[in-house]
């Protein structure tokens, strides 16, 4: 599988631009997985629901399954988190798998960068950033910039870049 990922700063635009690509390359046949770095305390499941009850009892994995999808959610239960090497290794084979976030690891990146966060871009201090994809215009910037709303030019670079 191919990886490439989306990265940037709060509130820079990243989900919004991670849902446009998955639509455009999907679109263009390519099959795609998404894979969402979160910092904060999240939890996909809601109290009163028989997994989160499961879950508050102490399983360590709970699936659900229904006619339409399926989910596995496991527990670390006080262990570290997995590394992402780990999280991509339970995945399905498909051609792309888009990642949201984890700035510091090692596969390559577009940024996704907004003026209105008021700070500079990550690409000035990470390497594995290879493009900026920003709302307003950025001189000087070493790397290739494109406008935050051109999924087709954002789709065409990272697929250019992953030999897709």
């Amino acid at each position: 599988m191919r990886v490439y990922g989306v990265t940037g700063w709060k509130n820079a635009g990243k989900t919004g631009l991670m849902e446009r690509l998955v639509s455009e390359i999907s679109g263009r046949g390519v099959s795609v997985s998404t894979v969402k770095h979160a910092h904060h305390d999240t939890d996909v499941d809601q109290p009163g629901r028989d997994s989160h009850r499961h879950r508050a009892a102490g399983a360590r994995e709970v699936l659900l399954a229904s006619p339409r999808r399926w989910a596995l959610m496991h527990e670390l239960r006080g262990q570290d988190e997995p590394p992402l090497d780990d999280l991509l290794a339970r995945l399905s084979p498909v051609d792309l798998v888009l990642i949201e976030g984890y700035k510091r690891a090692p596969h390559r990146k577009v940024e996704a960068h907004r003026r209105a966060t008021g700070r500079p871009p990550l690409a000035t201090r990470n390497e594995t950033i290879r493009a900026i994809a920003a709302d307003a215009p950025l001189p000087g910037a070493a790397l290739p910039v494109f406008d935050l709303d051109d999924t087709g030019a954002i789709a065409d670079f990272i697929l250019r870049e992953v030999g897709l």
